[in-house]
């Protein structure tokens, strides 16, 4: 991201009148319902996982009042030295040849900042403009010189941005602006780097699925930038760095971008084991910047933030980072009756605009976003394990942790900016202690993180456009209980799935569960370690988790998640065979090849597969009739299709949001093999 300061550094009136207006009652929004399971396990959060950036161009950066802000928020990690200025960065001189960078921003400033606050660093080499020997000068300076023990490393920032496919903000001085010309560069790097500290982690830069470039092919490339680095570089990385900016050209739009979290990072997923080689889960993900484009430092920011960082950490990302600490005043207006900044920072810069009109708060104000992070820092621990969550109401999102000590935490998010809500809570898995629970909110206008205890565990009120974090303690201890089992493993057919585990205590009991939102459906039990399902559908993603259970009926937590997809039939009548063959980064030219592996010819057939997302669709289509209900999509075609012949149809889609591809094909009803 290029920091602000490197660019530029209904309502209705009704009229009162001698006549009386009868007046509109608005009903009251109904009942929202909440499920919470404790049994669905997803992922425990780590000791990195709420990150923020700093910029050497910020003269704030290091100073204590900022590191026992960070601190006082929960930050456990810090970004330096900023963005697109790492790729002009030099750490020996500490200069940043074509841009600003403020005294006392230095390489220890910021690692004594660094440690006032009690988070790690994340370092971004210098891939643009420097070489793999400074580098490697850097981490010997580090933690050999100095002993910093800093462990984790990045290549570069948003280095698909040097104009390889059009765009231009990032500074690439190497004559070859490919992907392959930066996963070698990558490889080297790693290599010259870990050969001076051998326990550091690697990171490359990726693009987020559904987020550009993702899923471009540029000229004289073999496969898009991920599949590019990965293929050549994923040898040699620990993890995978993104950015995520969702975009969205008002508050209500850019608040629903968060439904597409699962999506995007299990397509990340599927690219990196795909590419990436070795034992899948190996190669970890950052979030190493985030942000929105409308309302970035009061509410829809502060919504948006505890959304996604909680979306985000529950799928596995180890570390997510807002865009930035403190950035400077832009194009000010009022959202929701708030004065937006237009500012990227979590805290106020205390400027001006040009003009000198309106100022800013002083400085280090805390902004909305600054108060949604504390309230992170409160929700996701250490140690905590998220577990499923799930609304009926769209402009509600749930999320929840299960401590070690058994306790749930549920964070509620009001995206209504007129309405409250009354939200109903319902429990699987858990049984509440009665009484009056705990309760942190944040509203809309409020200037801090309000305490006390409110409601019941049953039962919240959400004031419009609030966050509010309810804390509760089991009705039975779990002192004794087992522990969670083990990750399962699974082997599968188009309609079976055999989960297996290590066996975690004697005397227990297991259940399978499949995760379904906050309520997830028991899938079979056993005391052994195997379990085979049956009757599943070809073609569909299925999560689930074991639960152990000893003879007293104490329950242990889940086991991590496991996520499988079925296969579809080895021998079926048809295959198709479905590919991109030109993206554009928001559409792209889809062909889909039908073979008839009949021993007899169809005459008049009917292709049908449904969308796996609500955000794509078919624009055109040619070589047979294309429409779309909904995500189902049918194509027919009049014509005979011989024995063992294949045929091929083409289309435009569309898609905005990650781009999963279909996995299960009909034709004529006949569930069809995918290849």
């Amino acid at each position: 991201m290029k920091p602000l300061l490197m660019r530029c550094a209904l309502a209705s009136t009704v009229l009162l009148a001698a006549v009386a207006v009868p007046s509109t009652v608005h009903a009251a929004p109904p009942d929202t319902r909440v499920d919470i399971d404790v049994r669905a396990g997803l992922a425990t959060v780590g000791d990195v996982a709420l990150g923020v950036n700093h910029a050497i161009w910020d003269a704030e950066l290091g100073k204590p009042a900022v590191s026992d802000l960070l601190r006082d928020a929960g930050v456990q990690m810090v970004r330096y030295p900023g963005g697109s200025y790492a790729d002009i960065y030099h750490w020996r001189d500490h200069t940043a040849p074509g841009g600003y960078v403020a005294p006392g921003t230095d390489f220890d400033t910021f690692m004594a900042g660094a440690e006032r606050t009690g988070a790690e660093p994340m370092i971004i080499a210098n891939y643009g403009t420097g070489t793999a020997q400074e580098a490697a000068d850097w981490v010997r300076y580090a933690n050999v010189t100095k002993g910093y023990g800093a462990k984790y490393w990045t290549i570069g920032n948003e280095n698909y941005g040097n104009g390889h496919y059009g765009s231009a903000w990032e500074a690439d001085e190497h004559a070859d602006k490919s992907p392959k010309e930066y996963a070698a560069t990558v490889v080297a790097y790693a290599r010259a780097m870990k050969a001076v500290d051998p326990t550091i982690k690697i990171g490359a830069v990726l693009t987020m699925p559904g987020n550009w470039p993702d899923g471009i092919v540029g000229a004289g490339d073999e496969g898009s930038w991920n599949q590019e680095v990965l293929t050549r570089a994923g040898a040699v990385i620990d993890f995978a760095d993104v950015h995520w900016y969702p975009g969205g050209s008002t508050p209500a739009e850019t608040l629903t971008k968060t439904t597409h979290i699962g999506e995007a990072t299990q397509l990340l997923r599927q690219q990196i084991d795909q590419y990436a080689g070795g034992p899948a889960g190996r190669i970890g993900i950052s979030m190493t910047e985030t942000n929105v484009d409308v309302g970035r430092n009061t509410q829809p920011g502060a919504l948006f933030l505890a959304d996604a960082y909680s979306g985000l950490l529950a799928q596995g990302v180890f570390t997510v980072h807002w865009w930035n600490v403190h950035n400077g005043i832009g194009d000010v207006s009022t959202v929701e009756g708030q004065t937006d900044y237009d500012d990227f920072g979590l805290l106020s810069s205390g400027n001006c605009t040009a003009d000198g009109s309106v100022c800013q708060p002083p400085l280090n104000t805390p902004f909305a976003p600054y108060h949604a992070l504390s309230l992170m820092g409160d929700f996701a621990r250490t140690g905590d394990q998220f577990v499923g969550a799930g609304t009926d109401d769209a402009l509600v999102s749930a999320h929840a942790v299960r401590r070690g000590d058994g306790d749930v935490a549920v964070l509620l998010i009001n995206k209504d900016p007129a309405n409250a809500r009354t939200v109903k809570l319902n429990y699987q898995g858990f049984t509440p202690a009665s009484g009056t629970p705990a309760v942190a909110t944040f509203a809309n206008g409020d200037d801090a993180v309000s305490t006390g205890t409110d409601g019941t565990a049953g039962a919240q009120t959400l004031a419009p456009y609030s966050i509010k974090l309810v804390t509760l303690h089991p009705a039975r201890s779990t002192a004794g209980a087992p522990a969670a089992p083990a990750k399962p493993t699974a082997t599968t057919t188009d309609r079976t799935a055999t989960i297996t585990w290590p066996a975690a205590a004697a005397g227990v009991k297991y259940e399978v569960y499949r995760q379904n939102g906050g309520t997830s459906e028991l899938l079979g039990e056993t005391t052994g370690t195997s379990l085979t399902v049956r009757n599943l559908e070809p073609g569909r993603r299925y999560t689930v988790n074991v639960v152990a259970r000893d003879n007293a009926g104490r329950q242990s937590p889940p086991s991590p998640p496991l996520t499988f997809t079925t296969g579809t039939p080895a021998d079926a009548a048809c295959t198709v065979k479905f590919r991109d063959t030109n993206d554009w980064g928001n559409g792209f030219v889809g062909s889909i090849d039908i073979t008839n592996n009949r021993a007899s010819a169809v005459t008049g057939w009917t292709l049908t597969y449904t969308w796996p997302t609500a955000w794509q669709s078919v624009s055109s289509g040619w070589s047979a009739t294309w429409e779309q209900t909904g995500r189902t999509v049918r194509v027919t075609n009049d014509g005979s299709l011989a024995a063992g012949a294949t045929t091929s149809v083409g289309f435009v889609g569309s898609y905005s949001g990650p781009n999963a591809f279909p996995q299960v094909f009909t034709l004529n009803g006949t569930t069809c093999t995918t290849v």
